[in-house]
């Protein structure tokens, strides 16, 4: 699949970087490049490209007003933001970002990103196709429930120190929360997230992996290492981080949990 790109920096080095970059891509075309906001949105409403690879501190309007911009015009195009940055990932995905790259640019991070980009175009294409040879009254129904429902998340943003560090939702081992601070661990490090409670966490994640075993802890169903008796008929689950953190499991999901792993 042909992906059309443009590039945004207020660095002309930075822009001309990431054009050759992208031409070493297999069949990415730069369709043109913009040194600020203002100049990038003409030249995204001119061009309607796939993909947008866009710098966050410029003159003018930032990447974020731009990207909520394109949003505002409903133009059909896919946003990776490029800095040097990497203090703003949170603000990034809450627009949509397909990805966040940091400068200087990796090659094979940016030709992951540009594949996610074309999977996002697959998809799109495939759902209006599917959507042409639907009934008016079936597409309503598919609309309602798109609208209604929540965006789970390939991947969250985990404030390791003064750093954001971009997590795979499958690496989650378990998000705890304690004195209004909601604790992740996910492979080998442990965060902080910046949901404001739990309920919110979870409803970016898939509820058939990610389970809320109690109302201060909500665990990654695969990265259980071990489940041990505790009184009154109810469990202590260890996990499989490096700590071999317990988190308890409430009464009311103690059947479920039962249930499923046939205990």
């Amino acid at each position: 699949m042909n992906v059309r790109a443009i590039v945004v920096d207020d660095e002309g080095p930075a822009r001309s970087e990431l054009s050759f970059q992208l031409g070493r891509l297999e069949d990415v075309a730069v369709a043109g490049e913009a040194r600020d906001g203002d100049e990038a949105l003409r030249l995204i409403e001119a061009v309607r490209p796939d993909l947008v690879l866009l710098d966050i501190q410029m003159p003018g309007r930032t990447g974020f007003e731009v990207a909520r911009e394109i949003v505002a015009r409903r133009i059909d195009t896919r946003v990776v933001f490029v800095t040097a940055y990497d203090q703003y990932a949170i603000e990034a995905f809450e627009v949509n970002a397909v990805d966040y790259l940091l400068k200087p640019i990796d090659p094979d991070r940016l030709a992951q990103a540009v594949g996610r980009v074309r999977s996002h175009l697959e998809a799109s294409r495939l759902a209006a196709g599917g959507a042409a040879a639907l009934r008016e009254g079936e597409l309503e129904r598919i609309a309602e429930y798109v609208t209604q429902r929540p965006i789970r998340r390939a991947q969250l943003a985990v404030k390791c120190g003064d750093r954001f560090l971009l997590v795979q939702a499958g690496d989650i081992i378990y998000a705890s929360l304690a004195d209004d601070v909601i604790t992740v661990a996910a492979g080998s490090l442990i965060g902080t997230s910046s949901c404001r409670t739990l309920d919110e966490l979870q409803a970016s994640l898939d509820p058939a992996v990610f389970w809320r075993v109690h109302r201060s802890h909500l665990v990654n169903i695969n990265k259980i290492k071990e489940v041990v008796p505790w009184f009154s008929r109810n469990y202590i689950l260890k996990m499989k981080d490096s700590k071999g953190t317990e988190i308890p499991v409430s009464r009311a999901q103690t059947r479920r949990l039962r249930s499923y792993l046939k205990l």
